[in-house]
């Protein structure tokens, strides 16, 4: 692409500079302009949906419902959504004023904060890149997305699809590897938006400090999925695979490992892997619907961590194709390997339990997790862990679904993540919330100037006033 990494370096920092250039001149605050530009972004995606189709098969053998569900829709539903309700969201938010500022109008004023860098990952390229890109458009920002070099076929199609929908110094997609990444990393930017490892998280984090630059991390962590002894086991283990091997268990907010009451451990195992071969047959490498993991080096890892596990079903590995067999685990130690990384496959690990104490001991020693998964019909026990327990969101009596609402936002917490999107919270992000106070003239009480003897009983009962 560019023979030396000085050009490279140069490139970077021109793009850069233009995009600030450009923002310099308000036309990215053009709330009608901001909605053509959506609008053109949404009819570029549903004509090319056989060929993101295509891209994601070639990335992932990924059967194109799954694309659909998880990727193609959850973009269009977003688009949908911000160019319905930006003028609504753009518009000044009026407060109540406080006692203390009157006469006065109090407000908020929302505006962009400028240049933003968006770091795609690689297991939902297409969604994950899109929806934040989408929501720092909404806002009025520039943008300057990295899509992840892993997914070849999709980043460049994003590529190929901003170029033809914005001008360049409006949005633009730089392809590359994790040069590429730090080269742009090392630019100042007015904000990050990151999603990725919890690693490389810390990796933006440090570069972002250097400049004060705020930052959303979307993370990960090692997310459980706790049963009780009072839930239909049938169900459980039809939501649990669906949430487990989607995108062939390549998914951040995947149910990473269960806790299961004790007593039914064992009718557990055997309902899930008789829901595993219906829906994906008895050998899954010959299923159209069961995904490819992204490369061999991830293949290789996920071999690694199934070395000296109890394996009770699966555990097949074909390192050529990328394809690792749906797999459980009994009884993992919770200082192996598997225990101790998010795991990031189509491998479940299965723990029990006796008491809450039980839960406790495990969950405690692991990082707060991205997301927290509850099958039971007690309440006083859903209670329990919802207050015990923090991590980013979750959901009882199923798996994944927390993520497609679009009035709820989604984010980490801790190691798994910082800050939050979806929505009208990812157009929130990505807004700088200017608050104003609009003094009145036709009034000027005296009492806050000096001299200020004798004032200062009227001004402590006007704070508790107040309060």
């Amino acid at each position: 692409m560019y023979r030396t990494k000085l050009s490279y370096v140069e490139h970077i920092e021109s793009i850069v500079n233009k995009q600030r250039a450009f923002f310099k001149t308000h036309q990215t605050k053009s709330v009608t302009a901001r909605i053509t530009y959506l609008k053109a972004l949404k009819s570029k995606i549903k004509d090319s949906e056989v060929l993101i189709f295509n891209a994601l098969n070639k990335d992932f053998k990924k059967h194109k419902f799954e694309t659909y569900l998880s990727e193609v829709g959850l973009v269009l539903s977003q688009l949908d959504l911000v160019i319905k309700k930006l003028k609504y969201w753009t518009k000044n938010q009026y407060v109540w004023p406080s006692l203390l500022s009157f006469p006065s109008k109090d407000y908020m004023y929302k505006e962009p904060y400028g240049s933003i860098l968006v770091i795609a990952p690689w297991n939902y390229p297409f969604l994950l890149a899109f929806e934040p890109l989408i929501m720092a458009i909404a806002a009025g920002n520039t943008v300057v997305l990295k899509p992840s070099e892993l997914t070849k076929n999709t980043s460049k199609l994003i590529s190929q699809i901003i170029q033809k929908v914005f001008p360049e110094d409006w949005v633009i997609a730089v392809e590359g590897d994790a040069e590429v990444a730090s080269q742009l990393l090392a630019q100042k930017w007015d904000f990050i938006f990151f999603t990725g490892s919890t690693k490389v998280g810390k990796i933006v984090a440090k570069a972002a400090a250097k400049y004060l630059t705020p930052v959303v991390l979307e993370l990960g962590g090692k997310s459980p999925c706790i049963i009780d002894d009072t839930i239909d086991l049938k169900l459980v283990a039809r939501r649990l695979v669906w949430g487990k091997l989607l995108n062939g268990g390549q998914t951040c907010i995947a149910p990473d490992y269960v806790i299961v009451k004790a007593e039914i451990k064992e009718a557990l195992v055997t309902n899930l892997i008789q829901e595993i071969t219906k829906r994906y047959g008895t050998d899954a490498k010959l299923s159209e619907d069961f995904p490819r993991i992204i490369n061999d080096v991830h293949t290789k890892r996920l071999a690694n961590l199934m070395q000296n596990q109890h394996i009770v079903f699966g555990g097949a590995i074909h390192l050529n194709s990328c394809f690792v067999a749906p797999t459980l685990i009994d009884n993992p130690k919770l200082d192996s390997p598997i225990m101790k990384e998010e795991i990031f496959g189509p491998i479940l690990p299965i723990l029990s339990f006796q008491t809450e104490k039980d839960i406790e001991h495990i969950l405690w020693n692991l990082d707060k997790p991205l997301a927290c998964y509850i099958f039971s019909k007690n309440k006083t026990f859903i209670k329990s862990i919802l207050k015990t327990f923090s991590f980013g969101g979750g959901v009882i009596n199923d798996t994944l679904i927390h993520f497609g609402n679009p009035k709820l936002p989604f984010g980490g917490v801790g190691a798994s993540g910082l800050g939050h999107y979806h929505g009208k919270y990812g157009f929130d992000t990505f807004t700088h919330h200017k608050s104003i106070v609009k003094r009145g003239t036709w009034a000027d009480p005296s009492f806050r100037y000096a001299p200020y003897n004798g004032k200062l009983k009227v001004l402590k009962k006007l704070f508790r006033w107040l309060g």
